[in-house]
C-alpha cells in the first residue's frame, strides 16, 4: 500500500506541469518564430515550402515511432500498460517542445530559434533519447521524476550533439548520439535508483499473453518505419537514398538472425518474445551511424546480422549479470536494443569512414564522438540518478513498482481477479 506522499500527485505532479508549459509559452513567445532564413537569400519562398511539404511524411513516421512505436514497446509489463503508452505520451509531447528550445539555441538567427521541419525532426529526436532512457527505470519512477529527467536529459542531449557535430562527425541515423547516449545515460541512473528489495524480482515485473501482444505493435510500427528515422535528416539524393536501402536490408537481416538465435539459446528451441520484440530491431539502430554511407547492401545486412547476435545474446545472458553483479536493473533491457547495437554502429561507422564510405568524414573524429557520447551520457546519467534520487520527488514504494494503480485510475477488474479500489489500493478477491 502506498503512502500518501508517494501517491498524491495533486499538487507536486500538477504544479510541475503546468509550470513547465507555461514556462515554455514564454520561451516560445521570447525566442522561437516562423522560418524566415533563406540560405543567405539565396533559397526563395515557394521552395522553402516545397521542402518543408516534401520531408513532412518523414517526420510523421518519426512522430509515430516516437507516440506509437516506444509507447506500446513498452507496454510488456503486465501492470502497467497505462503507465507505458501514458507517460510515453507526456514525455513525448514535453521533450518535443524542450529539446526545440535546447537544440535551438545552439542554431539561432538573429537571436530566434526559426523552425523549420528539419527542427521538428530533431526535436523528435531528443525525445527519443529520453524515452530509451525511461525503459531502464519503467515501472521504478513517478511521473515527476520522469518530467525531471526529460529535462535534463534533453538539455544534456542538445550539448553532447553540438559537440559531436563540432568534432566533424556523422551520425545521420543517431546510433551514437540517440541510441547509445540514452541506453547509457538511463543505465547510470537506474544503478543509482538500484533498489535491493527488487533484486530477486517483483510479481508484477513480468508479462502475460495480451502484454506481450500489444508491445508487438509497437515492434512492429518501429520496424516499418526505421528506414524513415535513419534518412530523415540526411542529405537529399543518393545520400537519403542509401540511408533508406541500407536500413530496409538491416532490419531484414536483423530479424532472420535474431529469430535463429531466439531459438538456438531458449528451452527446447522455441521462440522468446521478448527476443522478437526487441532484437529484431537492433539493425535498424546498429546501421544508422553509417545509413548514408555506401557500404553496399550486402554490408548493411552483415551489420543487421551481427547487431541481431548481439541483442539477442544480451537479453539472454548479459541482463542477468547487469541486475547482480552490476546493480544495474534494465527493465526494458535497452542495453540489448540500444546500447549495444549503438555502439556497433559507431565502430561500423568508423570502419566505413576508415574505407572511405562518405567523403569527408574522418575515422578518427568518428571514434571521439563515439567516446563522447558514451562519456557524456554516464556522467550525465549518474548526477541525474542522484537529483531523482531526492526523497521530495516521491518515488513509488517497493511494492507498488510496475503497477499502475498508484499513479492511474484502473476501473476494471483483471483476469487474476484482482481489484484496483478507489484510493489505488490492491484488493485481493476471494478464490
Amino acid at each position: 500500500m502506498a503512502s500518501p506522499f508517494s501517491t498524491n500527485m495533486r499538487f507536486k505532479f500538477s504544479v510541475l506541469a503546468i509550470s513547465l508549459q507555461v514556462l515554455i509559452i514564454i520561451l516560445f513567445g521570447i525566442f522561437v518564430r516562423y522560418d524566415t532564413h533563406h540560405d543567405n537569400g539565396h533559397k526563395n519562398e515557394t521552395e522553402q515550402d516545397n521542402q518543408f511539404i516534401d520531408l513532412y511524411p518523414l517526420f510523421q513516421d518519426v512522430h509515430v515511432m516516437i507516440f506509437v512505436g516506444f509507447g506500446f514497446l513498452m507496454t510488456f509489463l503486465k501492470r502497467y500498460g497505462f503507465s507505458s503508452v501514458g507517460l510515453n505520451m507526456l514525455i513525448a509531447a514535453f521533450g518535443l517542445q524542450w529539446g526545440t528550445l535546447m537544440q535551438g539555441l545552439w542554431h539561432l538567427h538573429d537571436g530566434k530559434i526559426e523552425i523549420d521541419i528539419f527542427k521538428m525532426i530533431n526535436a523528435d529526436f531528443s525525445t527519443a533519447t529520453v524515452l530509451i532512457s525511461f525503459g531502464a527505470v519503467l515501472g521504478k519512477t513517478s511521473p515527476v521524476q520522469m518530467l525531471i529527467m526529460a529535462i535534463i536529459e534533453i538539455t544534456v542531449f542538445a550539448c553532447n550533439e553540438h559537440l559531436v557535430a563540432f568534432l566533424g562527425a556523422t551520425d545521420v541515423g543517431a546510433s551514437m548520439i540517440i541510441h547509445a547516449f540514452g541506453a547509457y545515460f538511463g543505465l547510470a541512473a537506474s544503478r543509482v535508483l538500484y533498489r535491493p528489495a527488487l533484486k530477486n524480482g517483483h510479481e508484477n515485473e513480468g508479462s502475460v499473453y495480451h502484454s506481450d501482444l500489444f508491445a508487438m505493435i509497437g515492434t512492429l510500427f518501429l520496424w516499418m518505419f526505421w528506414p524513415s528515422f535513419n534518412s530523415a535528416i540526411a542529405d537529399p539524393g543518393v545520400y537519403q537514398q542509401r540511408a533508406i536501402v541500407n536500413t530496409y536490408f538491416s532490419l531484414a537481416a536483423c530479424v532472420l538472425t535474431a529469430y535463429a538465435f531466439s531459438s538456438l539459446v531458449e528451452h527446447k528451441g522455441k521462440l522468446d518474445m521478448v527476443h522478437i520484440q526487441n532484437a529484431t530491431l537492433a539493425g535498424g539502430v546498429a546501421v544508422g551511424t553509417c545509413a548514408d554511407m555506401d557500404i553496399n547492401p550486402f554490408g548493411a545486412m552483415i551489420i543487421g546480422f551481427i547487431a541481431g547476435i548481439i541483442s539477442t545474446i544480451g537479453f539472454k545472458f548479459l541482463t542477468p549479470i547487469l541486475a547482480s553483479r552490476l546493480k544495474i536493473q534494465d527493465t526494458c533491457g535497452v542495453h540489448n536494443l540500444h546500447g549495444l547495437p549503438g555502439i556497433l554502429g559507431g565502430l561500423a561507422g568508423i570502419i566505413a569512414a576508415a574505407i572511405g564510405g562518405k567523403e569527408n568524414v574522418s575515422a578518427s573524429m568518428q571514434s571521439a564522438a563515439l567516446a563522447a557520447s558514451i562519456g557524456v551520457a554516464v556522467l550525465g546519467g549518474l548526477i541525474t540518478g542522484f537529483i531523482l534520487k531526492l526523497p521530495f520527488w516521491g518515488q513509488p514504494p517497493d511494492q507498488n513498482c510496475y503497477d499502475d494503480s498508484i499513479y492511474w485510475e484502473v476501473p476494471v477488474e483483471d483476469e487474476q481477479g484482482n481489484h484496483y479500489g478507489e484510493g489505488h489500493n490492491i484488493i485481493k478477491t476471494e478464490a
